[in-house]
Formats: C-alpha cells, structure tokens, sequence
C-alpha cells in the first residue's frame, strides 16, 4: 500500500512540474511575440511592449511636449497639435518681432508655442523627435544616450553642445533603462517630416533686425 502511495506521489509530482514546464515555454513564447522591432538606425532592437508604455510615461511626465511638441489655440485654449507631436519648430515657421536689446540686458524668451527659445546664446530651435529622417530616424541607441548623457547635439561626437532650454544637465541621471524606454517609445511614434533649422546666434539675429 506504501509502495502505491509514493508512485503515486512521484506520478503526480511529474504531471504538476509538467504543467509549469509547459506553461513557462508558452510564456516565453509570448514575451517573444510581445517584443516590438525597432530599428535604431544600423540594426533591428527589439523593445518590449512594457519599455515603450514606459517610455511613454517618461515623455508625459518630463513634459517634452511643452518645447517639442507645435500647439494651436484650442477651444479650451493652448493644445497640442496632434498629427505634428514631438516633431519640434516648424521648418516654415517665424519668430515674432524680438527685441535683442532686452535679450542683451539678460531676458530669456520663448516662442507662444514654446518650440523656440532666445537668451544670450541666440535662438534655439526644438529638436524633431520623430522617427522620420529630418528627426532621430536614423539615430542609433548610442547617439540618444551620449546626446543626453553628455548635452552633445545628435550625441556625434565633435558636434556643439545643446543649447538652452534644453534640461539635458537633469535628465543625465535618468538610469539606462529609462532612457532605452525613452528612445524605445519615440522610434515607435508617427515620423513627421520636419527640417528643424539651425541655431541663431545672438549677433545673427540683431544684424536681421
């Protein structure tokens, strides 16, 4: 009777680490499927479905919106101009009349939307964002992590600093992974094709007045 109830016990053992064994493989069968492939620019990566909801949630909550993102006037006032998000200035868009002597005299100013900023150091433009290729479509995980690591424009190394307002100084204590979820959730986003221009000089832009 013994002999029965431990065979029986060893049986049932075996059936149960059968059933996990074959529930783990399934599982992992499903993280496989649930990988996104996102190309950064030299290979496909795959990003979880969890690192671009994460990814998300760090864009949102560091408002890279309120410079990247063009906005209209809305019925509820300023809102975001959905189909142009993170795409930054607009290639075909103005500066309103500046007063450079007020920037000389120390005045930072932004443009209504946000998307441009002038001090002391010129006029910066907010960067595109977007996966297109006049944004980070062809920029390699690497670049993003030296761009915000090390406050270098397109993170290529010998290319000039990034300007003002840019907060690059902050978010350069982010870990790794918040910043590869970063870059995951914005490889994901719609492209906008959008020519963001150069930086202005502060001397550049009294001699256009």
């Amino acid at each position: 009777m013994r002999n029965k109830i431990f065979m029986a016990s060893i049986f049932l053992a075996a059936a149960v680490f059968s059933f996990y064994a074959c529930d783990d493989s399934q599982a992992g069968g499903d993280n496989k499927k649930n990988e996104t492939k996102i190309s950064d620019g030299s290979a496909s990566t795959a990003y979880t479905p969890a690192q671009v909801e994460r990814g998300s949630h760090l864009v949102l909550t560091m408002v890279c919106d309120d410079c990247h993102s063009p906005k209209r006037l809305g019925p509820q006032g300023v809102e975001l101009i959905p189909e142009l998000r993170l795409s930054g200035f607009r290639q075909d868009g103005q500066l309103p009349p500046l007063d450079t002597q007020m920037v000389k005299n120390g005045w930072n100013m932004f443009a209504p939307d946000l998307t441009a900023s002038v001090g002391p150091w010129g006029a910066s433009f907010a960067a595109n964002l977007t996966p297109d290729a006049t944004g980070i479509g062809s920029w390699k995980e690497e670049q993003f992590f030296k761009a915000i690591r090390h406050g270098i424009s397109k993170g290529l190394d010998g290319n000039r600093p990034l300007l003002p307002p840019m907060p690059w100084q902050s978010f350069s204590k982010l870990s790794d992974e918040d910043l590869r979820s970063i870059f995951a959730y914005l490889k994901s986003i719609k492209p906008v094709h959008n020519v963001v221009p150069a930086p202005k000089s502060l001397s550049a832009l009294v001699a256009a007045r």
